[in-house]
């Protein structure tokens, strides 16, 4: 089966979207199927006016329907509602090809927070937007019924899971800092809530890993907090495996991969009990869930390291995109492509 996957998010990036659909590549050919991408590269893009450092392409009809018939895909897939998936979706209305699209990424609380447009407004947008495809996929159950109260229809479930041989415990790296090490990886944005757990009164010390707009006045407003930047690989690894707890206080993002990742390494995790959270960590004995952060960031350091590693092997890469593909399969498009070239230069997986 040959999947062709369209998507706004894409290396150099680096979040939870990007690391889901590498992932995903990945496990898709251990499973027979194969899949391409159609990113931003090659599009001229704009930077994105409330976000310093984001951009965004400015793809041209002739060019996305040269690259979807290039690849000559058995499926198309739409894992994001910028310029390029409304492009592609677009291109398969106007053909009408059957497609697939996936619910990732809170853009309507994102937006509220950075603009003017209330998230009503944006809400509204999404749901005329995923309303064509065959199905919607949703990371979680709590996400799927939320979506559906906000009148989205045709929603399934994808899962996701965590690499469990790049993320281990193995190999801590040895960090200069008071215990307990509470520490939150991410983007350095408002919308991912860090000051409520900047803020905590806590033991020991409080670590931010990632790089973003928010980095520098972060810094400046909590000079305690050790800001380590951007990191990834192994390296990430080490210093996730070298925290005492993993905080993770957003409270917009619809799954939250990371919590897995922090998981693998043996670190438990402490959150608010919203949508991701609730569905990752839910009742399970590895990490804790509490409107009041400061009481889940102490509770979890009585949490056993090793409950946290026997999870995170049982959610595997393979099993999420066994369903997602599963999904696919069971949607039989309206009528193929046409049989075409495959692309030249089509954008490699990278890890």
């Amino acid at each position: 089966m040959r999947i062709l996957v369209a998507t706004d998010a894409w290396h150099p990036q680096v979040n939870g979207v990007v690391r889901t659909l590498t992932s995903l590549a990945r496990s898709a050919s251990a499973l027979g199927a194969e899949i391409d991408f159609l990113t931003p590269d090659g599009f001229p893009s704009v930077a994105v006016p409330t976000y310093p450092g984001l951009r965004v392409a400015l793809p041209n009809r002739r060019e996305i329907a040269r690259r979807i018939e290039a690849a000559s895909p058995d499926a198309i897939h739409i894992a994001t509602e910028g310029p390029i998936g409304w492009a592609v979706r677009a291109y398969c209305r106007r053909r009408r090809l059957a497609f697939t699209t996936s619910y990732t990424t809170r853009f309507p609380e994102y937006i509220a927070v950075r603009s003017i447009v209330p998230a009503w407004l944006s809400y509204a947008v999404l749901r005329h937007f995923h309303a064509s495809a065959s199905m919607t996929m949703v990371a979680t159950s709590s996400l799927r019924q939320e979506l559906g109260a906000r009148g989205f229809r045709k929603l399934g479930n994808w899962t996701r899971g965590v690499d469990t041989d790049l993320f281990k415990p193995d190999d801590p790296v040895e960090l200069d800092l008071p215990r307990p090490i509470f520490m939150t990886v991410g983007r350095v944005a408002v919308e991912k809530n860090l000051e409520a757990f900047l803020a905590l009164n806590l033991p020991g010390s409080k670590v931010v890993i990632g790089d973003g707009p928010q980095k520098a006045v972060l810094e400046h407003r909590y000079p305690k907090a050790k800001f380590l930047g951007e990191k990834t690989g192994a390296d990430l690894t080490s210093h996730m495996a070298a925290a005492d707890v993993f905080v993770f206080p957003s409270l917009t993002d619809t799954f939250g991969v990371v919590q897995l990742e922090a998981l693998a390494c043996g670190t438990p995790v402490a959150a608010f009990p919203v949508t991701g959270p609730l569905d990752v960590i839910a009742d399970h004995p590895v990490g804790v869930l509490d409107s009041d952060l400061r009481r889940a960031c102490i509770g979890a350091l009585s949490i056993s390291r090793e409950a946290c590693r026997r999870f995170a092997l049982e959610r595997s890469w393979e099993n999420s995109a066994r369903q997602f593909i599963g999904n696919l399969s069971a949607l039989q498009p309206s009528r193929s492509l046409r049989p075409a070239r495959r692309m030249a230069s089509r954008s490699a997986v990278q890890g």
